[in-house]
């Protein structure tokens, strides 16, 4: 209110001093004479303010006409002038809002009406790479593969672009299932980008997927160095592509290099079990059974395992059931009252015809978490303590339907394999293998856990263990025709 009052005062005060300063004009005495081509004019004092008013305004128009004559004539011969950047001004203002309106066209999912907005913009601005960006990703959500990848490659063609387009290209050849093309652009864009932590992941999944672990091992490091990867997960995978290299090696025939990949593999990472395995295998190639034996106690204590127990048994593989269960107490007497404990003591005990023991190993193992392979020692158990044939039947038939236990299972899809890989065989995912128990209803069985595996030093499909004539004289009482 205050502010209006102000302002109806100050218009007060203005025109009540024009009107002064125009009535104290009038009433002044003399003029001019303006004489021009025998014209005379007589101008008071007040027509003389107006027409030198009128003549600054002229005098100003003539300036400004003048001016625009010039704009006009260096527009018409190209020159850039207040014209042209006017229409400049123009057109980027037309062209961002095309751009903007494709950014929100993208957003939400509209493909085609993003192509128009990204070729509107492409006309109005001069800025290719972001026009061109916006169409390859356009095409991309409308399934035009073609204009995508014609787009993508447009971007090869700067400096600035050229990670964007190799990422694209990438992409669309993953989609495609080309993992070659795929791998070769991944590597690109590593150059371009080491540190980007997606390039890296797709890198190293595609180099295990295609074997490449040296590469893997490479591409691993700058993960760490970027700081995108803990140390303690480095030193694991490290340690699996270790036992992968190692692998490769060993096919290849190059024993001693396979050896000290095997033993690096295990040193990186003493807790995984097929690194455990065939560094102890190596070194009882070597003649070094003492260390072979400390790497496989060492690693049982952590996690035990039927590939750990088979290997200890390689050590001696001519060694006699007392022996033999004598020299597994480096391994029993550690974690006893883990089910693979109780499982192995028991097989040896039955090797050694030790019945009440064995027994007394699986405890109430086979109430209060049986598995087809609890289940099968008890009734190798039983057979050996002379029991009712209807008794060892009623064990196996249990062993048939019951859970296979703990196998490799892929934490990212959940399938099971039967040996360890460090390639999920139906993800494709790196490193996602665990021993564990799978879900109900499944029956894969590992290579790891056929039953008895440990009564002599032989693979399992070439010896006769109680189990195995368990079974045969179940079989021979069914079909006599047969057993003959």
């Amino acid at each position: 209110m205050f502010t209006t009052f102000l302002k109806i005062l100050a218009f007060v005060v203005v025109v009540t001093g024009l009107t002064w300063g125009a009535v104290q004009l009038l009433d002044m005495r003399g003029g001019a004479n303006i004489s021009v081509a025998g014209y005379e004019i007589t101008l008071n004092a007040l027509q003389l303010v107006f027409a030198f008013a009128a003549l600054v305004v002229a005098v100003w128009l003539v300036l400004k006409l003048l001016k625009l004559l010039v704009a006009v004539f260096k527009f018409l011969n190209g020159d850039e002038t207040a014209i042209s950047r006017h229409f400049d001004r123009n057109r980027e203002r037309k062209g961002y809002e095309a751009l903007s309106e494709g950014l929100f066209a993208l957003a939400s999912g509209e493909g085609h009406l993003a192509m128009t907005k990204a070729k509107r913009a492409d006309k109005y601005l001069d800025r290719p790479e972001l026009t061109t960006l916006m169409m390859a990703q356009a095409a991309e959500i409308t399934g035009d593969t073609r204009t995508a990848e014609a787009s993508y490659r447009k971007l090869l063609e700067k400096d600035e672009t050229r990670f964007v387009g190799v990422r694209g290209l990438m992409n669309q050849k993953l989609v495609e299932g080309d993992t070659d093309t795929a791998l070769s652009l991944a590597r690109k864009a590593f150059e371009i980008k080491p540190k980007h932590e997606e390039i890296q992941n797709t890198l190293l999944k595609l180099q295990a997927e295609k074997a490449d672990w040296t590469g893997a091992r490479e591409t691993l490091g700058a993960k760490l160095k970027s700081g995108s990867l803990p140390r303690d997960v480095h030193k694991r995978r490290d340690a699996v592509l270790a036992l992968s290299e190692a692998k490769d090696i060993l096919d290849e025939g190059k024993s001693m290099e396979a050896r000290e990949a095997a033993i690096q593999a295990n040193k990186l990472s003493p807790d995984l079990i097929p690194a455990t395995v065939m560094a102890a295998r190596a070194m009882i190639a070597n003649n070094n059974e003492r260390h072979a034996a400390r790497i496989l106690a060492k690693t049982w204590g952590v996690n035990p395992h039927p590939d750990i127990a088979a290997t200890f048994a390689e050590i001696v593989p001519q060694e006699q059931p007392e022996a033999r269960l004598k020299r597994f107490r480096a391994l029993t007497k550690q974690n006893p009252d883990h089910p693979e404990t109780r499982m192995l003591l028991a097989e040896l005990n039955i090797a050694a015809e030790h019945f009440p023991d064995a027994k007394r190993a699986l405890g109430r193992l086979v109430t209060e978490d049986p598995t087809s392979r609890s289940l099968t020692l008890m009734a190798a158990i039983e057979r050996g303590e002379g029991a009712d044939d209807a008794v060892v039947r009623g064990w196996l038939t249990r062993a048939l339907t019951a859970p296979r236990g703990p196998q490799w299972i892929c934490d990212n899809c959940q399938h099971i394999h039967a040996t360890w890989t460090p390639v999920c065989n139906n993800c494709a995912a790196f490193d996602t293998l665990e021993w564990k128990r799978p879900p109900t209803g499944e029956v894969a069985m590992p290579a790891g856990t056929e039953m008895l595996p440990l009564i002599v030093g032989h693979p399992p499909a070439t010896v006769t263990t109680p189990e195995m004539e368990v079974v045969d004289a179940t079989l021979a009482e069914d079909d006599p025709a047969d057993a003959k």
